[in-house]
C-alpha cells in the first residue's frame, strides 16, 4: 500500500507540477462564502444627452401662440418668435449633437403656421378697410 501523501512518480511526458496534497472535505456547518453583488453598470454606459433648452422654449412659445391668436395679433407675434427660436435651436443641435430636434421642428412648424394666420388676418383687415368697411 502506498502513502496517499506521497507524490506520484514523475511522468517523463508531462511537465513537472509541484505536488498538491488532497483538500479536506468541506465543513457542512461552515458559513457560506460571501457573495459580492454585480455592479449596476459594469461597462460604463455613457450618460444621456441633454435636451436643447431653446428647442423646449420654441415648442412652448409656439403652443402659447396658438392660444394667443384670440388676443388681437399677440399669437402671431409669439408664433414668429417661436419659429425663430426653433431655427436657432436646430442650428445649435446640429453643432452640439444634443437632443430636441423634433421639438425644435414642431416649434418651427407651429410658429410659422400661426405667423401665417397673423399675416392672413392683417391682409383681411387691410382689404376690409380698403373696401370702405362694407362687404354688402
Amino acid at each position: 500500500m502506498t502513502d496517499p501523501y506521497q507524490p506520484p512518480p514523475p511522468d517523463p511526458y508531462q511537465p513537472y507540477q509541484p505536488y498538491q496534497p488532497p483538500t479536506p472535505p468541506p465543513d457542512p456547518y461552515a458559513a457560506p462564502a460571501y457573495y459580492q453583488p454585480p455592479v449596476a453598470y459594469p461597462y460604463g454606459y455613457q450618460p444621456p444627452r441633454e435636451t436643447e433648452g431653446l428647442a423646449i422654449a420654441s415648442l412652448v412659445v409656439s403652443c402659447a401662440a396658438v392660444f394667443g391668436i384670440c388676443f388681437y395679433g399677440l399669437g402671431g407675434l409669439l408664433g414668429i418668435v417661436g419659429a425663430i427660436l426653433g431655427h436657432v435651436a436646430r442650428s445649435r443641435i446640429a453643432r452640439n449633437g444634443n437632443n430636441g430636434a423634433g421639438m425644435a421642428l414642431a416649434g418651427i412648424i407651429v410658429g410659422w403656421c400661426v405667423g401665417g394666420l397673423l399675416i392672413l388676418g392683417v391682409v383681411g383687415v387691410i382689404i376690409y378697410a380698403a373696401s370702405g368697411g362694407d362687404f354688402s
